[in-house]
């Protein structure tokens, strides 16, 4: 039977393999969170509510059935913290580290499997790639837990409770993860402009993409001649940094004289600041987003659809994917069949790739909508929010998941996963084997528009 598993596994598109190791992943995750330490005596969890904080936390999404300080003991939040470190690293960066640690080779085989969980398109240097992401994502997460830690001091009545509070405050941003042992998110630190300056950087660099990270590292450390950024961080750096803008604007300006009448002009900036960098995948609040216009929510359901970039902790579409289709669009309009951007052209595998995912998100968002509104009794702003927070892998929540059914909870486990997985890596796992083709039709033109 063993030998079966390892011919079967042999067969398999890279594809399916990632897709595998996810619901493996996951797996182990439902089974951590099942073990009779991690909930507190008089709580009690249902099988499909554990299962769904198991696909949340692998996917770091942040949505959640119940609340963590409440439900789950020291242990409990530690294993939380684990599934979102395991989650936010990928699970081929961490199988790599563990097959380096142990020794063994990385085979051509483990080589395709990583460039495909982060996107990559060349075999060579992936493996000093998961080494420089494990580094960086792990400095960054030791610098904001120390800074974290050493601030709670004040709030809480041990060390023990500001390091346990700093340590995941930190993971959980680093990662994009959402979850919190406050009970109430990020609202207790609505008005503290330092911790919410710590989670707002914490987020960016962990939704911002790890080559980003790692070019800008090999930009401080480069000592002679001129650096050359890639195109990609360019892309991904600007559209990131205009979606920030942007939403923090619209958010500012729409609820200027609704939620944020009577505030300064500073809280109201951050309120919109904050929940503009959380729609990346951050999924963290300081503010009840329930209580924001419904323009408003329409906005952040967008940026959250919209998510983070590729290669990073986040899902969505992801910001490449916007950029080149609003790139192309633009092209188009002035009669050009290519995207040339900074001195280079955009390959048209790529353009056709933007299309094909955000063609695909779109029809899966509203088919998981009309579903959701079939089976529940819910007002159709709720339940897109609480869509795109799930595809977006955000976690932003307007209150109702847990009162979901268990169909609509499946639809949004299923959401977190495919957001967290990727729709191409999830399109070649359906698609099976590549078929070369033996012989091509006459081309026809088609009357479009």
């Amino acid at each position: 039977m063993w030998q079966m598993l390892k011919d079967r596994l042999r067969k398999m598109k890279p594809a399916q393999l990632i897709v595998s190791y996810y619901f493996l992943a996951i797996s182990l995750s439902f089974g951590l969170l099942r073990l009779p330490w991690v909930h507190k005596p008089d709580q009690e969890v249902s099988l499909i509510d554990s299962l769904f904080t198991a696909v949340s936390a692998v996917s770091v999404t942040g949505l959640s059935v119940i609340q963590i300080s409440d439900t789950y003991t020291v242990f409990g939040i530690v294993m939380v913290m684990l599934i979102l470190q395991l989650g936010g690293i990928g699970i081929m960066s961490l199988g790599t580290f563990i097959w380096l640690l142990i020794g063994k080779r990385i085979g051509l085989r483990e080589r395709q499997l990583i460039m495909l969980d982060h996107n990559q398109y060349n075999l060579s240097g992936v493996v000093k790639l998961i080494i420089e992401i494990i580094k960086i994502l792990l400095i960054i997460e030791a610098i904001g837990a120390l800074l974290l830690s050493l601030y709670f001091t004040q709030f809480y009545e041990t060390w023990s409770e500001a390091v346990l509070h700093g340590v995941f405050a930190s993971v959980s941003a680093t990662t994009n993860g959402g979850f919190d042992i406050t009970g109430q998110s990020m609202i207790p630190y609505a008005d503290d402009y330092f911790v919410q300056m710590v989670t707002i950087l914490l987020i960016i660099l962990g939704a911002i993409g790890f080559p980003v990270l790692i070019e800008v590292k090999q930009f401080i450390s480069h000592k002679s001649g001129p650096f050359r950024f890639s195109l990609f961080t360019k892309l991904t750096t600007i559209t990131f940094g205009i979606l920030l803008i942007v939403g923090t604007l619209l958010i500012y300006l729409i609820e200027f004289n609704q939620r944020f009448e009577g505030l300064s002009w500073h809280q109201g900036l951050f309120y919109a600041l904050f929940q503009s960098v959380s729609t990346r995948s951050g999924g963290l609040v300081t503010i009840e987003v329930s209580t924001f216009t419904e323009p408003t929510q329409l906005i952040l359901s967008l940026l959250m659809f919209i998510g983070a970039s590729p290669s990073s902790v986040g899902g969505g579409i992801r910001t490449t994917t916007l950029a080149i289709a609003v790139l192309f669009l633009i092209n188009f309009s002035r009669g050009r069949h290519q995207i040339q951007v900074f001195g280079r052209e955009i390959h048209l595998i790529d353009i056709f790739r933007s299309y094909v995912v955000i063609i695909l998100a779109v029809l899966m968002s509203m088919v998981s909508v009309i579903t959701i509104m079939i089976i529940e009794d819910l007002n159709v702003i709720s339940v897109i929010f609480e869509v795109t927070s799930a595809f977006g892998t955000s976690g932003m929540s307007m209150g109702i998941t847990p009162t979901l059914s268990t169909p609509s909870k499946i639809i949004l486990m299923f959401l977190m996963f495919i957001g967290r997985v990727g729709l191409i890596s999830f399109l070649f796992m359906i698609g099976g084997n590549n078929k070369k083709e033996k012989f091509r039709y006459p081309k026809e033109r088609v009357i479009i528009g």
